[in-house]
């Protein structure tokens, strides 16, 4: 009952691609869900100051999922390309490893991050006024950092597996549930912000039991072996974890970008506007999520078309995924920006209420900063391409100057030159000057043939 007829090599390519990209799309909108439902309750139900604070957090639930995604890219792919040769064996090792070593990285992390909380909260642009709620939300957060990162490496396994429709319902299941304990623990209960975070911790537990029954019980092609600790395995295991951070060190770049876009972001609008500045840029923050999980659901629809494909040589095929994701790419970015700047006054009520100083702020910047969305759905999509290929090295490129070089310069040299319009415009000038140069180099590489 959970799997989908899908074959990768010999389907229609949009037949193959709606199978795809409808169950991940709708699990990844309803993951998504989850960070959204945390700040529209902690937002009206706790204060302005206690959604700065989950601002403040949020960069940990971005370095978990970017593990997650890092080693979730990397297996799917070296899987993908041995499944094309029939190498089930050791495309169920691969992922295997990628599962252990992950989980191994994350509880190693959050020890440290929970050793020294109050620094790194400091580190992560709290102010003395924030820091108490800053605690509260991390040390209940902080320790179930792995379950996130479970979710979301196992989501590409079961998809792989050929389950998309099995890999949604992981996300639905706890965002329904997020949705009913956020409701019951901030409202009747008034447990305030530790209400939030505990409805948070149970559903991600909830996800991540299920993936785990998944993999034990119900898996059709790929499953989990008995690591092994012998000199010679270890060894492999080394190799292939390396080969696969390469491959998805992109994918946890993309993360790590939406982590610099907040860090640096709460530094600038603190800065320059105060507690009610990061409460508003938090709206911001919250609703991107959506718009990330939209487009980075069609990179990820096509990720196993395009892998699998290439891994058999057959060119013609991975193009045509590769056209038709640019699409949807355009499609949904451009949606995106209408829709937020239509629905920019109630998206903002629903977290900051009908009155007050942040949620002015919030109502002036954010249709500013949703016309990045177009250029960034395609930076993705582009970005995501070169992942499938195994073309690491330009896919990394792409990412680093987007999430960390370009974006800092315009966060700090454009409030310079336009105040505070040029803090919600440094996103999309980001998107747009990336997109340039990718296509840039697009153009460079055609005319070299």
């Amino acid at each position: 009952m959970m799997q989908d007829s899908i074959d990768f090599g010999t389907m229609n390519i949009p037949k193959l691609f709606r199978k795809m990209f409808i169950p991940t799309l709708l699990g990844m909108v309803l993951s998504a869900t989850i960070t959204i439902i945390d700040g529209i309750f902690v937002g009206r139900g706790v204060g302005s100051d206690a959604l700065a604070a989950v601002n403040i957090v949020a960069p940990f639930f971005m370095l978990s999922a970017g593990i997650g995604l890092m080693f979730g890219v990397g297996a799917s792919i070296v899987a993908s390309i041995h499944l094309a040769h029939n190498k089930v064996k050791v495309a169920s090792i691969n992922i295997t490893q990628a599962i252990t070593v992950s989980l191994s990285i994350t509880v190693l992390l959050c020890a440290l991050v929970m050793l020294f909380r109050t620094d790194m909260a400091y580190l992560l642009g709290s102010s003395d006024l924030l820091l108490p709620l800053v605690l509260e939300y991390m040390n209940w957060i902080v320790p179930f950092l792995a379950c996130n990162m479970l979710l979301s490496v196992g989501l590409f396994v079961i998809r792989l597996d050929g389950s998309p429709t099995f890999a949604m319902m992981c996300s639905a299941v706890p965002a329904a549930i997020n949705l009913v304990l956020d409701y019951v623990l901030v409202f009747p209960l008034q447990l305030g912000l530790a209400g939030a975070a505990i409805a948070s911790v149970i559903s991600v537990v909830v996800g991540s039991i299920m993936i785990l029954v998944y993999l034990l019980k119900y898996n059709k092609v790929l499953y989990l072996y008995r690591p092994k600790f012998s000199l010679k395995s270890i060894r492999l295991t080394i190799r292939n974890i390396g080969y696969m951070i390469k491959l998805g060190f992109s994918a946890f770049l993309n993360e790590a970008a939406i982590a610099c876009m907040m860090l640096v972001g709460n530094y600038v609008f603190i800065h320059y506007l105060g507690e009610d500045g990061v409460a508003a840029y938090s709206v911001a923050c919250y609703w991107f999520p959506i718009v990330f999980m939209v487009n980075n659901a069609i990179a990820q629809s096509t990720q196993p078309i395009i892998s699998y494909n290439y891994g058999a040589g057959q060119w013609i095929r991975v193009k045509q995924a590769f056209r038709l994701s640019l699409k949807f790419a355009i499609i949904c970015g451009a949606l995106a920006c209408l829709v937020t700047i239509v629905l920019c006054p109630a998206v903002v009520s629903l977290f900051l209420g009908s009155t007050g100083n942040a949620r002015e702020i919030a109502i002036q910047g954010i249709p500013y900063f949703a016309l990045g969305f177009l250029f960034f759905a395609l930076n993705i999509v582009c970005i995501g391409y070169f992942q499938s290929i195994e073309k690491f090295k330009q896919a990394t490129f792409f990412t680093v100057l987007r999430g960390i070089v370009i974006i800092t310069v315009c966060f700090v040299s454009l409030p310079l030159l336009w105040g505070i319009k040029g803090i919600w415009l440094a996103v999309p000038f980001t998107e747009l000057i990336t997109f340039a140069i990718i296509i840039s180099y697009y153009l460079r590489q055609h005319f070299k043939r």
